[in-house]
Order: structure tokens, then C-alpha cells, then sequence
């Protein structure tokens, strides 16, 4: 029996409170699903909570309310936050993600998490 995730767009204000809903969604209340894009991708492929068979769909319901949430203005900060730990060597070209994210161009905080999921979990994802 396929389980289903369902996340409620609405809910989603960041990607913080993103890690929170997906986290419930799939582990029931204040179940953990990741707290990072890397974990994220491991956790869609197996384990914290998902099927064994691997046999799970994502509803991510008013999923447009969160496209605005996670949108350029949230990418602009999570950009500014990794300015901050990453290595020297690969500082110009985040900021330079950062700078089109500011202008608002490029792909936003909501397309890494859609990108992660249909790359980790493919067809798996339902944006209603």
C-alpha cells in the first residue's frame, strides 16, 4: 500500500519550518526528515521513516503558497548563511547565486527541495 506524505503549503513560511512539516508528515509529530539538502536526499532515499519498499508519493498541497514562502527573498538568506561557512574557493560562485537570487532570477529555495525530491524519490511527487 503506497503511504502518502501530505504537506500543507500553508504551513511552509521557510525552509526551517519546511524541515518541521515534511519532518511530521512523515514521522508523525516532531518526527525528523532531514534538517539540510543533503540529509533530505538521503532520507528520500530510505530510511527516517519512509517505506521499506519505497513505496510513498509527496502531496504537497497549495504547494504555491510555499513556492511564494521559499521563494527568492528566502534563497537570498540561505545563500547569505552559506557565504558564511563556505570554503574560500567556492565563495565567488555562491555569491554570484546569491546576487541573481537577490535580483530575483535562478532557481529558488522551493526548486532545490522539488529538484531534490524528483531527482531522489522520481514521480513520487504530486503539487497540488
Amino acid at each position: 500500500m503506497t503511504a502518502t506524505y501530505v504537506i500543507e503549503g500553508r504551513e511552509v513560511t521557510s525552509l526551517d519550518r519546511f524541515w518541521q512539516v515534511i519532518g511530521e508528515a512523515v514521522n508523525g509529530p516532531g518526527g525528523y526528515f532531514g534538517t539540510n539538502l543533503d540529509a533530505f536526499a538521503d532520507c528520500l532515499r530510505g530510511g527516517y521513516g519512509t517505506p521499506p519498499d519505497g513505496d510513498f508519493v509527496i502531496e504537497w498541497r497549495d504547494h504555491e503558497a510555499s513556492r511564494r514562502a521559499l521563494g527568492h527573498d528566502e534563497t537570498v538568506r540561505r545563500l547569505d548563511e552559506r557565504l558564511q561557512r563556505v570554503h574560500p574557493s567556492n565563495r565567488p560562485s555562491v555569491q554570484a547565486e546569491r546576487d541573481r537570487a537577490a535580483a530575483g532570477e535562478g532557481p529558488t529555495v522551493f526548486d532545490w527541495l522539488v529538484d531534490i525530491i524528483e531527482s531522489q524519490a522520481p514521480g513520487r511527487l504530486r503539487l497540488d
